[in-house]
């Protein structure tokens, strides 16, 4: 018995990475998914469903049921095609784990327009239009009075969280992204619907040529930036045992699982009146009693 036994999932980018390794530990579970990858390459472009079909073909020769999709989540029409193909393929969705991105890194002095669009689509427009479409779908069979316990699990990232230098638009869509998570699980919780975030640090096409740390480990040792590592916190995610939690955002690195908190004060001038910018300077250390003034550490690592 698995823990999502007879639940429906899809998981999108699921050819390559994260979102393969996802892809397996749910169907391992139990859950039967859509194998959602486009093929394309890690700027966006071309066309090789061949990732999805090895995801698809490992899913079933372990026993499990598995099917491709291969529309474009950043596209309106293509994320309504991939939640109805769920529903009509095995009666219902249960699981949505938004997954599929892409990069354009550069400094923002340099980058392109296309650049900022093409990531900002692909990563927070491919992360709303599915949801938007499950959310109606979940929406529509609560009013109708079924039970449902839909789930969504968004991928955000540490440089969403944080800021990296050289991805402006990558880290504006994953924070984004944050923000939606939060949004989107005020707004479904009633329908039975919970919404949270992980933000991975693994090795995948989009990270191993940024850190040099994420080489493979000595053979017999924890592979700490394994993509696979990340997968078990999305499965009890898309769990029922996790009904109660809801609008999290998670960091997970090799076997450790941060849960993170929100924007909160960390720092405070109040009076009963109006400052000036000279009174402002002259409280300035005040504000920033007990937080630097200057830019956050990338990461708390």
């Amino acid at each position: 018995m698995g823990m999502l036994d007879g639940k429906v999932a899809i998981v999108t980018g699921a050819g390559r990475g994260i979102g393969r390794e996802e892809a397996l530990l749910l169907a391992s579970e139990g859950a039967r998914v859509i194998v959602n990858d486009v093929g394309a390459s890690l700027e966006g472009s071309g066309d090789d469903k061949h990732p999805a079909e090895q995801t698809v073909d490992d899913i079933a020769a372990a026993g499990g049921e598995a099917a491709i999709n291969a529309d474009d989540v950043s596209s309106w029409s293509g994320a309504a095609r991939l939640i109805d193909q769920a529903v009509q393929t095995w009666g219902k969705l249960d699981i949505l784990v938004n997954n599929a991105g892409i990069l354009r890194d550069k400094m923002s002095f340099n980058m392109d327009e296309s650049d900022w669009d093409d990531v900002i689509r692909v990563h927070l427009k491919g992360h709303f239009a599915p949801a938007h479409h499950a959310a109606v779908y979940w929406r529509n069979r609560s009013k109708a009075g079924e039970a449902t316990t839909g789930r969504i699990i968004n991928t955000s990232s540490e440089a969403g969280l944080y800021g990296n230098p050289g991805q402006a638009n990558y880290s504006a869509a994953k924070a984004g992204i944050a923000s939606l998570t939060w949004v989107l699980g005020r707004e479904l919780e009633r329908y039975g619907v919970t919404v949270n975030a992980i933000a991975p640090r693994a090795r995948t096409r989009m990270t191993e040529n940024l850190f040099g740390e994420m080489a493979a480990a000595d053979e017999g040792k924890f592979d700490a930036y394994a993509p696979g590592n990340v997968a078990p916190l999305v499965a009890f995610l898309a769990s029922d045992e996790a009904a109660d939690v809801n609008g999290q955002i998670f960091v997970v690195f090799g076997g450790d699982v941060y849960a993170m908190g929100g924007f909160h004060p960390v720092g405070e001038l109040k009076r009963d009146s109006r400052w000036t910018p000279q009174e402002l300077a002259a409280a300035k250390s005040r504000l920033f009693a007990e937080h630097p003034s200057g830019l956050p550490k990338f990461s708390f690592f």
